[in-house]
């Protein structure tokens, strides 16, 4: 992997380090979350078989229409995909902030999980 900056590579070696220790089953699988300048994704990864269980982002037509700030969306994000694995029967995940800091976004769509009814 060609790593462009400082920045770039700390991220990844602190995905790196976690993913080590993060597997994904299907009875608890991996919270994913990824992060760009403009949206915000996040999916359920079933690491044993390297399947995405469910899958949400900000890119819906639901969140990208509303009008406000990206942590806003991002806790939308957030419930989204709590509401989505309750109807899966899935309550418990594993986080995975996938290198980023757990501040502001990604910290917003963590909460907005818990109080979909997510476990981690």
């Amino acid at each position: 992997m060609a790593i462009k900056s400082k920045k770039e590579f700390r991220r990844y070696r602190i995905r790196m380090r976690v993913r080590k220790i993060i597997r994904g089953t299907p009875d608890r699988p991996r919270m994913s979350v990824f992060r760009s300048n403009k949206d915000i994704y996040v999916q359920l990864i079933d690491d044993l078989s390297g399947k995405t269980l469910i899958s949400a982002s900000s890119q819906t037509e639901a969140i990208s229409s509303l009008k406000g700030t990206k942590s806003e969306k991002s806790k939308l994000v957030g419930k989204l995909i709590a509401e989505k694995a309750v109807q899966a029967g899935i309550t418990d995940v594993v986080f995975d902030r996938n290198g980023y800091l757990y501040h502001g976004r990604v910290k917003s769509l963590a909460e907005a999980a818990r109080e979909g009814g997510l476990k981690f």
